[in-house]
């Protein structure tokens, strides 16, 4: 799995789907190629020092190495942001939390695909709250 290195692929990242978990939150993008999946670490400052940071970017690594070696979708980004329950829960929790937050963008994600939701997807957002343009006055 290659990493991303250019702001330009972690904000493009930003902008797809995402999923907030009590240690972790994803965010997936898929970028539309069959080449291989790409993985990107963000700690804040909000975290604590550097030796906090670096430790959660540790143990995000790991948790990614564990769980996208088998999940991970040719053609996807993978962002992981660390939060301040990264660093205190145990390695198992994390593991479960990433598991669980990429099993259901994918899910969602092959749903759209399929055209099954399409109609639904049209008009909400992420959150499945309806669009901006749509909201009542």
């Amino acid at each position: 799995m290659e990493h991303i290195r250019k702001r330009k692929d972690f904000l493009a990242a930003a902008r797809a789907r995402s999923q907030a978990r009590q240690s972790v939150v994803v965010q997936i993008r898929d970028r539309g190629d069959e080449a291989v999946p790409r993985l990107g670490l963000t700690t804040t400052r909000k975290l604590g020092n550097a030796v906090k940071r670096n430790r959660i970017r540790r143990r995000l690594r790991a948790a990614a190495r564990a769980v996208l070696a088998a999940r991970a979708l040719p053609g996807h980004d993978y962002v992981l942001i660390g939060r301040q329950a990264s660093a205190d829960v145990s390695f198992d929790r994390l593991l479960a939390d990433l598991g669980k937050a990429v099993d259901k963008l994918q899910h969602e994600a092959h749903m759209n695909h399929r055209g099954s939701s399409a109609a639904q997807s049209d008009r909400s957002n992420d959150k499945g709250r309806p669009a901006a343009d749509e909201a009542k006055p």
